[in-house]
């Protein structure tokens, strides 16, 4: 997963029911700084000063505000209009909007055992709190008169857009149901609320329970100087003297996978991977995830859908799950060819060798790179030095964005921060408009969850006219500096941080006037599309020799050193599209079913593989005992939306190699006019063939990835 997002009508998905202690609630306690307005450069949060006592009396006390703030909504004697009811819900709730936002990221980018038992008390009240909302007939009265008159009253396109989903948030959120109904959705609501943080819970305790510790220094054979040091480094701050430790962070798993010699510990830490949250111990999962499967299924059909993948898509692009299955198996059916032929290719080099050993999926990312490394004369792990963390973000990244539209990055020190290793900047525009701010934080530590993600602290609106300056952050587990070398990345994590930071240039650029339609709350299968176009340029030739620069000499990467990379770009592409694909029919069998049952999740699992025809050499991205997407991160039915959006992303740059030009301003320009500054504020397809002139084509997507016939 790249990224997550909170919104106040989807938020408190993770949430756990315990009993709540009646506390005596000042709401005007000037010692709280999360109930006082931020005086800070920017109103930036006062993370300086903010402690974990101060989040459930901040939180308590928000959520009266909006009480407070809505029954004013209800009880205005005026007729519903647009303004004093549409408008008025819209910007209601700001400061509880804020306090959660800070709350739940500092939950997943930094948590720790107080932060998780604060979470637990938070969470079903928050859960409740948006049920009564959603729920509330006089309430959803008024938002109904006003949604029947719509086309009557002098409204802008943006408008008629807000009232239309504010409209679809109640009606989704049960207010039509009957009172019997509305108690029960309620309750399905809080169990779902309990279930998903759970999940996320026992994933993290079993991905910080894993160890793999050596003592042999012979077992390090094969591994890269700068991974044994970082595991020396590890198992120093854990006391192991003399000894190296490996964990389940990726950027230790990935590069033991690629380069250990030792077959036994690869299928060690890969079994340590895939096993999350199926250890049959106190973090397993898959009681978890069937009663999760049956509980959406329960309340897709109290809401008058078929299965909860119907009720998901109705608000994507997709519009349904045949059309989802259908561009799946489009892709399908020439990745699977292509992984065969590589099945072959790295049977063939066992065997040459001198193994006699069938592949297995423990090997596979071992022998890849062996046959990388022969056909394309690359070794990955000489990449690596030319991508310091440092030069990747200023001298990719930074400059990048300021050659497509123009924008600045200054580093502020003065801003509080979460943790010392993360960095503030203002983002300004060409003209030295202060555009937003970003946080960034990539390193993994214990209390971080695994992944790469951004997220709002405040999202972009107008209030009154005026901008309301959005503040975000990209969250990530990139490699750590150790102590003799500087954070140095593999190609992947070079992906995500341009991806990470297209989600954020998507939440910072945004121009509308509602918080229900700005940055990144758009479709599910839209929002991917601003992330992964950035991915594009990561490995451009033009944009390689400006960033990629040898941390010790300072030399640029030698242009064989690109055309290797270029070369190779298509290869183990057969791997990488078939393990995403069929996670992403796990999600969609999951979220299919009509029926409840006790389900036997290992087999449901098996069976769902087995009908795709997935290879026993790969293993899907995700099982779904560990799979935080859909049964804890908010993209159940939705974890298509990757290779959905890749469909977009691939045919929008391709603008730029019809023009010739990866840099064309005037193509970024109407990128950013319609994609990232429209935000949801239009139809999604409408806002593409604004941009592009057309429909996408999925051919650009199946010749980047090389499965074009």
């Amino acid at each position: 997963m790249r990224r997550i997002i909170f919104s106040i009508f989807m938020i408190f998905l993770y949430s756990v029911i315990l009993p709540s202690k009646e506390v005596n609630l000042d709401c005007k306690n000037t010692n709280n700084p999360l109930l006082k307005q931020f005086k800070t450069p920017y109103g930036v949060p006062p993370f300086d000063k903010i402690k974990e006592e101060h989040y459930l009396p901040a939180i308590k006390c928000a959520i009266l505000e909006h009480k407070g703030e809505i029954e004013k909504i209800i009880n205005n004697p005026e007729k519903p209009t647009f303004k004093n009811t549409i408008e008025a819900l819209d910007f209601s709730g700001r400061k509880l909007r804020l306090i959660t936002n800070i709350f739940f990221n500092q939950l997943s980018a930094d948590t720790n055992d107080e932060l998780q038992k604060i979470a637990k008390e938070v969470s079903p009240l928050l859960s409740k709190h948006t049920d009564e909302i959603l729920m509330n007939d006089k309430l959803f009265k008024r938002v109904e008169s006003v949604y029947k008159e719509r086309d009557k009253l002098n409204l802008n396109s943006e408008q008629k857009r807000v009232i239309a989903l504010y409209y679809k948030d109640f009606v989704r959120g049960g207010a039509k149901l009957c009172p019997a109904k509305k108690k029960k959705l309620a309750e399905i609501n809080s169990k779902l609320s309990l279930l998903t943080l759970k999940f996320g819970e026992n994933v993290l305790k079993d991905t910080k329970a894993f160890e793999l510790v050596i003592d042999n220094k012979a077992d390090l054979a094969g591994l890269p100087d700068g991974l044994i040091k970082a595991a020396e480094e590890a198992a120093r701050a854990k006391g192991y003297k003399g000894k190296w430790l490996f964990t389940l962070d990726k950027p230790m798993l990935i590069p033991f996978l690629e380069f250990s010699d030792k077959r036994e510990l690869r299928k060690k830490m890969l079994l340590g991977y895939i096993m999350k949250g199926d250890n049959n111990n106190e973090n397993d999962n898959k009681k978890i995830i069937s009663e999760i499967v049956n509980l959406r299924i329960e309340k897709a059909h109290l809401l008058g859908y078929r299965t909860h993948a119907n009720y998901i898509l109705e608000e994507n692009m997709a519009k349904n799950p045949q059309n989802v299955y259908e561009l799946l198996w489009k892709i399908w059916m020439p990745a699977l060819r292509k992984a065969k032929e590589e099945r072959k290719l790295l049977q063939e080099r066992i065997y040459k060798d001198g193994k006699k050993f069938k592949l297995k999926p423990w090997d596979w990312w071992y022998y890849a790179e062996k046959v990388k490394k022969t056909r394309y004369n690359l070794d990955t792990s000489k990449l690596k030095p030319y991508f310091k963390l440092e030069n990747v973000l200023k001298d990719g990244v930074f400059n990048l964005v300021h050659r497509l539209y123009g924008l600045t990055f200054e580093e502020r020190h003065d801003l509080p921060r979460y943790n010392k290793d993360v960095k503030t900047f203002l983002v300004k525009d060409s003209d030295g408009l202060l555009i937003g701010i970003i946080y960034l934080d990539y390193y993994p530590r214990p209390g971080k969850r695994g992944g790469a993600w951004m997220t709002p602290y405040r999202k972009e609106a107008k209030v009154n006219g005026k901008r309301i300056i959005p503040i975000v952050a990209n969250v990530g587990n990139f490699t750590k500096p150790t102590s003799d070398k500087p954070s140095l990345l593999s190609i992947d994590e070079v992906l995500t941080m341009f991806h990470e930071f297209g989600h954020a240039l998507h939440g910072l650029l945004s121009q509308c006037t509602y918080y229900r339609v700005s940055g990144t709350d758009v479709a599910r299968d839209f929002v991917e599309l601003p992330s992964q176009i950035m991915e594009n340029w990561a490995l451009e030739l033009e944009l390689l020799k400006m960033y990629a620069k040898h941390y010790k000499t300072g030399k640029t990467i030698p242009m064989d050193m690109i055309e290797k990379i270029k070369n190779s770009s298509k290869f183990n592409q057969g791997f990488a599209t078939t393990e995403y694909l069929a996670a992403s029919f796990l999600d969609m069998d999951w979220h299919t079913l009509e029926m409840s049952k006790d389900w036997d999740i290992t087999a449901f699992e098996t069976n769902s593989m087995a009908r795709i025809g997935l290879i026993p050499e790969i293993y899907v991205r995700y099982r779904s005992t560990y799979f935080q997407h859909i049964f804890a991160g908010g993209y159940s039915a939705g974890y298509y939306s990757y290779i959905w959006a890749e469909v977009l992303d691939s045919d929008a740059f391709h603008a730029y190699k019809e023009k010739g030009d990866i840099f064309d301003r005037e193509i970024a320009s109407r990128f950013r006019k319609y994609i990232l500054e429209k935000g949801g504020s239009e139809d999604p397809m409408e806002l593409y063939i604004k941009f592009r002139g057309r429909k996408p084509d999925i051919n650009a997507l199946l010749e980047k990835r090389g499965l074009k016939e």
